[in-house]
């Protein structure tokens, strides 16, 4: 076996660990039999709404690729970026990294509509606003509920470091055709010297750049609206300010590749927050946080339907 191969996997057991031993540990702390007693027909609503947003965010996701991607974008119909943002969380809710659906979906979009490039310049773009927006929502919320409780210092560090450096990434971005690579580097692999072409068309489109930027916005209303109904669900409302705040914490903390997806760190940082500082019972917070579950498989699912399809297609039609 090679030592990268090796590497990888050993990297995999050590979240999978990780992710397996901090739900033990949780569930050890707060038996699930406490928890599930709290899931009755009053969440369905709630749930119903949750699959909306789910839908209206995935959709969102895919006008936003579809836009970053200029005049060859509007040759493409809308239905096909909502199967590829599917098939991307198929391989996201299954893969140890939660940015292994957007390499798989970028490279087979890219593949099949010929600019690799520009699929990978859209997606990275899009990725980052993304991030970017829900720090602009974080940051307009935290006065409110710092003002309430006291946020340890090391969550809304680590949410400013992950901020300036998604600042730094879609500025390197922007102007990276003005960094010279070394030309032995480039003669070995001239992708990248595409990659820097595709990333900087976009100072010449500041339309279709904000536009991506109002859709990172709709992006994370709806995101702040799953997580406010997840509370709902359980019959324990928690206002927007403070949804927003937590939720941007435990994302950003989910995001260090430590663990697969977040397993494990995501239900731990929720009890820290909500049961911590608002005091709200761990089995009520956990009982919130698994419904969060729902919407991962249902994208998922979709996915599921996408990856079927497109077997049982071949060749598809470029205008699926």
């Amino acid at each position: 076996m090679q030592q990268g191969s090796a590497k990888k996997i050993l990297s995999s057991l050590l979240k999978a660990v990780i992710s397996v031993g901090g739900l033990a540990y949780i569930f050890w702390k707060v038996p699930f039999a406490e928890v599930y007693g709290h899931w009755t027909a009053q969440a369905l609503p709630w749930v119903l709404l949750i699959l909306f947003c789910t839908v209206f965010s995935m959709a969102i996701q895919a006008n936003r690729w579809r836009g970053l991607l200029l005049e060859e974008g509007k040759k493409i119909k809308f239905r096909t970026f909502y199967a590829y943002i599917a098939l991307g969380y198929f391989f996201n809710n299954l893969l140890p990294s939660g940015f292994g659906g957007d390499a798989v979906k970028t490279i087979a979009f890219g593949k099949r509509f010929g600019n690799i490039a520009n699929s990978v310049a859209a997606v990275a773009i899009s990725r980052v606003m993304g991030l970017l927006a829900m720090f602009l929502c974080f940051f307009a919320t935290l006065p409110f509920v710092v003002a309430r409780y006291d946020i340890p210092a090391i969550y809304t560090g680590a949410v400013c470091a992950v901020a300036l450096v998604s600042v730094l990434v879609i500025v390197g971005g922007l102007f990276s055709d003005k960094i010279k690579l070394p030309s032995g580097l480039t003669a070995k692999v001239p992708f990248l010297l595409k990659l820097q072409d595709a990333f900087s068309i976009y100072r010449g489109y500041k339309k279709a750049f904000l536009l991506s930027g109002l859709d990172s916005i709709w992006l994370q209303i709806s995101s702040i609206a799953i997580h406010y109904a997840y509370f709902q669900a359980v019959g324990v409302p928690v206002d927007l300010a403070t949804i927003t705040v937590f939720m941007t914490i435990t994302i950003t903390v989910s995001m260090l590749p430590i663990s697969i997806n977040g397993i494990g760190i995501r239900e731990g940082v929720n009890v820290s927050l909500f049961t911590g500082l608002l005091g709200i019972p761990a089995d009520i917070v956990l009982a919130a946080a698994l419904i969060g579950y729902i919407p991962m498989l249902f994208q998922a699912a979709q996915g599921a339907v996408v990856l079927i399809a497109s077997k049982n297609n071949q060749p598809q039609n470029q205008n699926v």
